[in-house]
């Protein structure tokens, strides 16, 4: 089928995007839903099917040659989302057989933050490259790592958590119920649980008190470009933490690039240029200025629409 498409999902904790795709990456038609608001899973798959039909009787059904999904907690292997904590079903969901029974076309998923690689690697800023690592930057941390072409995904299907390492020992509680995850200095809510303690603890004028009771990641970036340097010390901070995580990935994996996606990685160089500081300084001799740091280049709206749908290719 020479003009066939895919179907591409991106099922978030609040919102489910769709969107039917070319083999160019072009989006055709899209549409959002709530992921929310749904007594089980199945009244979910129900919504999701009626959705998706709308969405392909638009482009022509008969042209359809499988669907993506990225997701929280979505395993590749099993075609399940696991205990994911951040959607509102528990346990364990078999969502490839649920999408697969419904719309009647083969269904492959992948958690989100893999799907935000493949759709790098196949659209986005690593075309071309063979090793690379993707680090998402949103409400948690993600990361989906790439060598000699190849999504790593382990023996499990769960490999890749670069957001649960440990970053600091005896450190901040996880929702993952460990200590000292990287994903609790080094995401939205890092940003704002390191501005939220530093008020607390230290009495530095800062335009940030005014928002005391409503801190944001935004408001944080928007008064350290103002020139606030209570915000711009918090990302120095979050870049350290980050910028020496990586010069330990970088140690594992050897990448020639890490690219960033998602809502932290706007901050640009206000993150980008005290991670790299920090990795270069942590880095061994034989990867010392070897490493591209990259921003996504994909759209941001289109971009998990484009990764799941990058997995249906």
């Amino acid at each position: 089928m020479t003009d066939a498409l895919v179907l591409g999902i991106d099922i978030g904790g609040t919102g489910t995007a769709l969107g039917i795709i070319d083999r160019r990456g072009r989006i055709l038609v899209q549409s959002t839903m709530p992921t929310t608001g749904h007594a089980t899973v199945y009244g979910f798959i129900d919504a999701l099917a009626k959705e998706a039909e709308m969405l392909m009787k638009q482009v022509g059904r008969e042209r359809m040659a499988g669907v993506g999904i990225g997701a929280p907690n979505a395993n590749f292997f099993t075609g399940e989302i696991m205990y994911a904590p951040n959607l509102p079903w528990d346990g364990v969901i078999p969502l490839a057989r649920l999408v697969k029974d419904a719309l009647r076309l083969k269904v492959v998923i992948t958690n989100d933050a893999n799907a935000a690689a493949i759709g790098e690697m196949t659209y986005g800023a690593a075309i071309g490259m063979k090793d690379f690592v993707v680090v998402t930057l949103g409400t948690g941390l993600g990361s989906g790592f790439v060598a000699n072409g190849q999504l790593i995904y382990g023996h499990d299907g769960f490999a890749g958590e670069l957001g649960h390492v440990i970053a600091v020992r005896d450190g901040r509680k996880c929702a993952c119920g460990r200590n000292g995850c990287l994903e609790t200095y080094v995401s939205a809510t890092g940003l704002v649980r390191t501005a939220q303690l530093w008020l607390e603890d230290r009495e530095t004028e800062t335009s940030l008190r005014k928002y005391e009771d409503n801190i944001r990641a935004s408001v944080i970036f928007k008064e350290a470009e103002a020139g606030d340097q209570f915000a711009i010390d918090i990302f120095e901070y979050t870049g350290k933490i980050l910028g020496q995580a990586l010069a330990d990935v970088v140690a594992i994996t050897s990448p020639q690039a890490i690219i960033f996606f998602g809502g932290v990685s706007k901050a640009g160089n206000l993150l980008l240029t005290p991670v790299r500081r920090h990795m270069e300084d942590n880095l061994l001799r034989i990867y010392k200025n070897k490493v591209e740091l990259q921003i996504s280049a994909l759209p941001d709206a289109d971009a998990a629409i484009l990764g799941a749908g990058a997995l249906a290719w």
